[in-house]
């Protein structure tokens, strides 16, 4: 259980660090280059998602031996698309359809695909010994 705990606390510190990094690209791109709420989020949260590999595969998850790098890179792009998907949906209906501030909805959509996050990378990368 203190492992599960001291992960949890090394995944927290990583998503926050990622998301810091994905919400102020967002808000440079929608503020600065005037770009659409959904196009901002996308380009923002693959600069984070790429962040988040190297420091999750580094500092979070034990990596699975018997794993070479290109697969798990590639189950890693996989859940990263589809938590983009996720992101992108929740940004579009929340920013398009509902009409609500685009940096309220980066934060809800932020909350789910932490949680699609860990719960499907911990069931991929994790060994189980």
């Amino acid at each position: 259980m203190g492992h599960l705990l001291r992960q949890i606390l090394k995944f927290g510190i990583v998503g926050f660090t990622a998301f810091i990094i994905d919400f102020c690209i967002m808000m440079v791109l929608t503020e600065v280059f005037h770009l659409r709420p959904v196009s901002s989020s996308t380009i923002s949260f693959i600069v984070s998602v790429c962040f988040n590999y190297f420091a999750s595969m580094r500092f979070v998850f034990d990596n699975r031996r018997e794993m070479d790098r290109r697969r798990e890179f590639t189950l890693f792009v996989v859940l990263s698309i589809l938590g983009l998907i996720i992101n992108d949906v929740i940004m579009w209906f929340g920013t398009e359809c509902a009409q609500c501030d685009y940096r309220l909805i980066k934060l809800i959509a932020t909350l789910i695909v932490m949680v699609w996050n860990f719960i499907s990378r911990k069931m991929l990368f994790e060994n189980r010994s």
